[in-house]
């Protein structure tokens, strides 16, 4: 897949939209800022826009204070707009009411559930991560990255392959980390920044969430509810959905953890993670959410019961078990 047209439109346009998706991850915003910072070299203006500030818990991430949370009240003039780490348009949140249908949309991702919702489109479903597609494209560009783009391009790998433990791990994922350490990128402290640096108050709550899971299917299925007044109980420094399936997914035959949250009125948001027998992007898209073959989410109609209901009865019909 060439890269021609998204090159051309960096040439051809001056004034950038970056947005991806809410609730974002360290992938999604180190993409943003990798292409921000590259548009900013070649004298471009950019607009790095989230549904909110900056999680405190990826405040270290180089240039993050360049991401602004956007208002909808405001017009924002710009020529062409550009979406990483996102499957559907969707998924942008409020940022879409700013979006103009009329304005060149580039879409570049690597979610196998990615519905080609851009006028221009590049997704690589291979890729380990969205970083990795970046990484290809600055190559094709013929950009010598420096040492910021490469730390926010490693991190967007790293946790997209559960530090390269996920079969999204390839050896041309590992080819492409090799040239990036080669920034004497401080991997050991990022690392604790990201999983080893966690609030004595947060994992106190975090021990006593954690242990009220229930399993289904013979354990096959391993499923949490999260209530908003708990969850106001953590700092922004832990993640806690990340944490859960961390620990669950090591408990012995267990192929699928659901975790689900309050979201909003009458609605419960549903993330999923496989071990890999279940295709879990699949069962998203049922409910208009999509992802990874591993991981994905979606939003659904109904409150927490119900939303538990319509899953586990869906995953009665791949696991073919009574509940």
């Amino acid at each position: 897949m060439s890269f021609a047209p998204i090159l051309q439109a960096f040439r051809k346009y001056k004034v950038f939209i970056i947005a991806t998706h809410v609730n974002s991850d360290p992938d999604a915003l180190s993409s943003q800022l990798a292409i921000a910072l590259y548009l900013k070299s070649r004298g471009k203006k950019v607009f790095v826009l989230s549904e909110d500030i900056v999680p405190a818990r990826y405040a270290f991430l180089p240039e993050s204070k360049l991401i602004k949370k956007v208002n909808t009240s405001k017009a924002v003039h710009y020529d062409a707009a550009i979406v990483v780490d996102c499957g559907d348009l969707a998924r942008v949140g409020p940022i879409q009411k700013i979006l103009d249908p009329k304005k060149p949309l580039i879409n570049i991702d690597h979610h196998i559930t990615n519905d080609s919702f851009g006028t221009i489109n590049h997704v690589v479903p291979k890729a380990s991560s969205t970083a990795e597609v970046i990484f290809d494209l600055f190559e094709a560009a013929h950009f010598k990255i420096n040492k910021k783009i490469a730390a926010l391009l490693y991190l967007g790998i790293m946790t997209d392959t559960g530090s390269f433990r996920y079969e999204n791990t390839t050896s041309r994922t590992h080819e492409v980390v090799s040239r990036l350490l080669k920034f004497d990128i401080p991997v050991n402290t990022y690392y604790q920044r990201l999983y080893e640096t966690v609030p004595l108050t947060d994992l106190m709550y975090f021990t006593k969430i954690v242990s009220s899971f229930h399993s289904y299917f013979g354990g096959e299925v391993i499923y949490i509810a999260l209530q908003n007044n708990l969850m106001k109980k953590f700092s922004e420094e832990f993640d806690l959905r990340d944490k859960i399936f961390r620990y669950l997914r090591a408990i012995k035959g267990a192929e699928v953890i659901i975790i689900l949250t309050e979201h909003g009125k009458n609605k419960t948001r549903a993330n999923f993670r496989s071990q890999g027998r279940v295709n879990v992007a699949r069962l998203a898209a049922i409910f208009d959410g999509g992802g990874h073959t591993r991981a994905s989410g979606c939003v659904i109609d109904g409150n927490i019961v119900k939303a538990k209901e319509s899953i586990l009865s869906q995953l009665k019909k791949v696991l073919n078990k009574k509940p």
